[in-house]
Formats: structure tokens, C-alpha cells, sequence
């Protein structure tokens, strides 16, 4: 079992490699999780290296392209520390980044707390505490210089390879009337056009923000009010590089974009 020292040690190893947009091989032993539960409890331990407040949390290897990307069997759970957050039409750093992948996703803002319970959520009781949907776009990374053999516990622990994130306005439109797995937003991107798919998100990216709901319930963690949920991309990651515009059109569900420098 990984040690309280170990926990701490590795998420400070992990943040100070985001922080100087290095990377690493592995974790060594007595810092590397295990398993699922090891790889959260170090996640858990990176969130206290940020001094601002929980800006919400992201799903990682919703669809099957996004699985196969990292090399792992379904999704994973990461936090969006507040200093991630880049404003909508703003300029993300390329920096460190390695992955260079940008992904258009669907989020959601909470209204309601949803604390840990012992009975899964629903879809629909999760929908209920929705305030507002938002459209997204995430720049994953990872702080592993081989992501795609590190293995599903350590890329937990590295925060399920979040690094940055774009979220747009609030929609207007009655997103609650529309069936998001049908919907595709149009990507461009250095002159070309790519086509999202709404079910490429777990299926459905309400099912996705369900999903996270009940993986933090069982980590005993409230998901809460105005936190948002970004629910895994809806296209196969996009490459990306500095100079990049990358932007996504929604439809009435509104737009948002990002440059890269």
C-alpha cells in the first residue's frame, strides 16, 4: 500500500514537473500507485499544491479514440485546478506540452451539491443539479514522458492528464430539450473542418457527467455547487501546435475558441 509519504511526495513530484513543463520517465516505487485508489489518493494530494479554489473536474477516455490515445480501458476522473483555466478566445502556451492535442467537449456548471451516497445517481437526478451547459475545449498533457505506457493508476495520479482548459459562455438555448448525443459541433482548425459527435462521449455526454458524479460518490467526494464538468472530447483529439486558432462551434449551443503561442 503506498504510504502517506509516498502520496505526498508524488504529487509533489507531479506538480513541479507541470510547473516547469518537464517530464518523467516513471514515478519511483515508493511514490507509484498501484491502482485506481492510489492513483486518486495522489490526485487528491496535487489538488492542495494549488492555493486557488476548485474550479471542477474533467473526464478523461470518454470515447474509444480517447482510450486508445493513453492506452487505457475506460474513463478516469481528474480535477481542473483553477490556474488552468484559460478564458474563452484567450492564448494557451504550447510550453512543456508534449501531447500538442486540443479537444472540443460538452461541460456543465453545478447547482446542487451532490455528496457521496451509498445508491448510484441517476442521469436524471444528476441533470436536476445542473445549472447550465457550456461549450469547452480541453488541452490535455501529461507530466509521464511515455503516456501511453504509464498505465491507468499513475495517470490518475498525474490528474488523468489534465494541464489546460477553455470554457465558454453559458448557453441560452434550452439544451435540456436537445439530445446531446446527437449534436455535432464543427472543429476548425489551421483551414480545415472536423464534425464532433455528441455520442462519441461516453455514449452520451450526459451518461458521462453522471459517470463522474458516481466515481467521485465512490471516492466519497461531494461534486458541488459551481463546479463545472467537462465530460471527454467528442472528436479524436485534434493535433495542435503554436500559432494554432483552434475553434468549436456548437450550434445554438454557442461557441468557443482558443489561440496557441
Amino acid at each position: 500500500m503506498l504510504e502517506k509519504d509516498g502520496i505526498s511526495a508524488a504529487s509533489k513530484t507531479l506538480f513541479d514537473h507541470w510547473r516547469a513543463g518537464t517530464k518523467l520517465g516513471e514515478l519511483e516505487a515508493a511514490q507509484r500507485p498501484r491502482n485506481r485508489a492510489e492513483g486518486y489518493a495522489v490526485q487528491a494530494a496535487l489538488e492542495s499544491q494549488s492555493s486557488e479554489k476548485l474550479f471542477g473536474w474533467k473526464i478523461a477516455a470518454t470515447s474509444e479514440a480517447g482510450q486508445k490515445h493513453i492506452n487505457v480501458a475506460g474513463p478516469m476522473a481528474g480535477r481542473i485546478l483553477s490556474d488552468t483555466v484559460i478564458a474563452d478566445g484567450g492564448t494557451a502556451s504550447m510550453k512543456g506540452n508534449a501531447m500538442a492535442v486540443g479537444e472540443p467537449e460538452f461541460a456543465f456548471r453545478m447547482a446542487r451539491d451532490l455528496p457521496p451516497r451509498p445508491t448510484p445517481y441517476s442521469v436524471d437526478e444528476v441533470l436536476a443539479a445542473v445549472g447550465s451547459l457550456h461549450p469547452a475545449i480541453e488541452i490535455p498533457d501529461s507530466r509521464f514522458a511515455d503516456f501511453v505506457s504509464a498505465g491507468e493508476a499513475q495517470l490518475i495520479a498525474d490528474n488523468a492528464c489534465a494541464h489546460l482548459f477553455v470554457l465558454g459562455a453559458s448557453t441560452s438555448a434550452n439544451w435540456r430539450a436537445i439530445d446531446l448525443v446527437e449534436e455535432r459541433p464543427t472543429i476548425t482548425l489551421r483551414g480545415r473542418t472536423y464534425i464532433g459527435h455528441g455520442k462519441n462521449v461516453l455514449g452520451d455526454p450526459r451518461a458521462a457527467l453522471a459517470w463522474l458524479a458516481n466515481e467521485l460518490s465512490g471516492l466519497g467526494l461531494t461534486l458541488r455547487t459551481g463546479e463545472v464538468v467537462t465530460t471527454g472530447t467528442c472528436h479524436p483529439p485534434l493535433p495542435i501546435q503554436a500559432g494554432d486558432h483552434f475553434a468549436a462551434d456548437f450550434g445554438v449551443l454557442g461557441k468557443v475558441s482558443v489561440r496557441f503561442a
